[in-house]
């Protein structure tokens, strides 16, 4: 398949793209209303405790950081194939839009999740960020080089799973750190009290970014050829998703096993994948079912393709002003339930022993969520639209 392949209007923008990005977005919105607007005292996916729409509230949001990312590599792809595009200025590019999303997580998004200025938590925004910067450096590449390489991150990386950041140090020195950062998850606090969250290990996600990268071939061409190329991606990821769970062998470092609470919850349990970092398995579950989905996603109509399409269109705004919305609704809602004095709801340690967790603040809460973010995210796409030339608009 080479770029002589594609369609004449490979150039035009895909709605598929921005429905699916959309429809992301709005459930990353109900994950994290469910991490404020409602606390249990114990991990939705523990299948122990947890009941099944606890975790299955949790596990649909499973799909977002990994189509984003997937997105992100393939928006650069389309955007590096236009006309008159030099592999330096999509260099520059990918570099500066990279480091500038490794910036607000740093600043604006750390304090927005906390309201505070003690603790950074590396997360989405910081994964995007310094694997468009990988990408930017494996331009250099031929595209199936680049393919290749993504396909070893993914499917690789969980070879690494015995090697642990103790091996290079003490917890927080600049050894240990690293390895942290590249592969395994950490939390931890200096002697300042200042905290620090690495939640998303760049390894598996610049392999995710680059695999985006190489779909942006298959996303340009005819729509017929588009469509079976990926639905026979998508099936196939879940495919092997299915042999390698059932086999309960490579694929993630937590094998399942039968619940004691029945037969729902230990299919519940085969469902149950690592995300931080994401398993091979936890991507292919994420990801096949995303590709399945993309090729209806074009001739998708009706409202909520219209609504899903607004927030795909500028997934950046949404994402930075989503995170402060739903913090602020969650200290006013502890507010006129528990009185100012009340530490915050979404920590469980805080919690007052009246409070009884429910998912349904959790749901309206989020739908509202959306209802307030709609009209700012139309707003906003409407003046992108009438203000292409600018070019700071392309990186909010």
């Amino acid at each position: 398949m080479t770029a002589s392949a594609a369609s004449p209007a490979a150039a035009a923008r895909l709605p598929g793209i921005d429905r699916l990005r959309g429809l992301v977005v709005m459930l990353m919105a109900l994950d994290h209303a469910r991490d404020y607007l409602s606390a249990y005292p114990y991990a939705p996916t523990d299948l122990t405790q947890a009941s099944a729409w606890l975790f299955l509230t949790r596990w649909i949001t499973h799909v977002c950081a990994p189509v984003l990312m997937l997105l992100a590599g393939t928006s650069a792809a389309l955007q590096g194939d236009r006309p008159g595009m030099e592999r330096a200025a999509q260099q520059r590019f990918l570099v500066t839009r990279g480091l500038w999303l490794v910036l607000l997580e740093l600043s604006w998004n750390s304090v927005m999740w906390r309201f505070d200025f003690g603790g950074i938590q590396l997360q989405v925004l910081w994964a995007i960020g310094w694997s468009m910067v990988a990408l930017a450096a494996a331009l250099w590449l031929p595209r199936p080089a680049i393919l290749a390489l993504g396909l070893v991150l993914v499917a690789g990386h969980n070879l690494l799973d015995g090697v642990h950041a103790s091996s290079f140090g003490a917890p927080g020195t600049l050894p240990a750190l690293a390895w942290n950062i590249l592969h395994e998850p950490w939390h931890g606090r200096f002697a300042n009290g200042f905290e620090l969250g690495v939640m998303y290990p760049l390894l598996p996600w610049i392999g995710v970014l680059l695999l985006g990268y190489a779909l942006g071939e298959v996303m340009q061409l005819a729509p017929d050829r588009r469509r079976r190329w990926l639905r026979a991606v998508g099936l196939g990821a879940l495919l092997l998703f299915a042999l390698l769970r059932l086999a309960n062998g490579y694929g993630d470092p937590e094998p399942w096993s039968v619940n004691a609470r029945g037969a729902g919850y230990t299919a519940l349990g085969l469902l149950n994948v690592e995300k931080y970092p994401p398993s091979l398995d936890y991507l292919l579950m994420t990801l096949g079912p995303a590709l399945c989905l993309l090729p209806q996603l074009d001739g998708w109509q009706g409202r909520l393709a219209r609504i899903a399409e607004t927030f795909g269109r500028v997934p950046m705004f949404f994402y930075l002003l989503h995170v402060p919305l739903i913090h602020g609704i969650s200290l006013l809602a502890r507010w006129l339930l528990f009185g100012a004095a009340a530490a915050n709801i979404h920590r469980t340690a805080d919690v007052p022993a009246s409070y009884t967790p429910s998912l349904l603040p959790v749901y309206l809460g989020w739908l509202g969520v959306l209802a307030l973010l709609y009209p700012l995210c139309r707003a906003y796409g409407r003046y992108k639209q009438r203000h292409r030339g600018q070019w700071w608009l392309s990186y909010l």
